[in-house]
């Protein structure tokens, strides 16, 4: 769910659609993160429908951003390319504990700064 959240999901029927799991598993697994301060459960609504809420990373969740980067790197058939929007169109450097820009700028690089380009491993929207 984290690491649908760093891809920008934000909707509860998104996350079950892109993780593949039944409603009541994600359910229980939002409830969770929501408990646990990785992700802020925040009201919206679309015109004359009724209030719905969606899913954003708090800070404590985008600080988990290197750890999702290190578990990605191992993932197969291969994990989505981030790329550092500032530094385009070279790839961030994930192998390091922190996400870092880099040829130019060599910088950490903010979640908000990275753009998911779509890989073999990356389930499309």
């Amino acid at each position: 769910m984290l690491r649908e959240a760093f891809f920008g999901t934000r909707r509860f029927d998104d996350f079950a659609r892109r993780v593949g799991i039944g409603e009541p598993a994600v359910a229980a697994r939002m409830t969770e993160l929501t408990a646990d301060g990785l992700l802020d459960r925040v009201p919206y609504q679309e015109p004359g429908q009724r209030t719905r809420y969606e899913y954003q990373l708090t800070k404590k969740g985008r600080d988990l951003l290197p750890v999702i980067t290190a578990l990605r790197e191992l993932a197969t058939p291969g994990p989505p390319t981030p790329v550092d929007r500032p530094c385009d169109p070279f790839t961030a450097a994930a192998k390091r504990p922190s996400v870092r820009g880099a040829v130019r700028h060599g910088h950490d690089v903010a979640p908000e700064e990275l753009e998911i380009q779509a890989g073999p491993g990356l389930i499309s929207a």
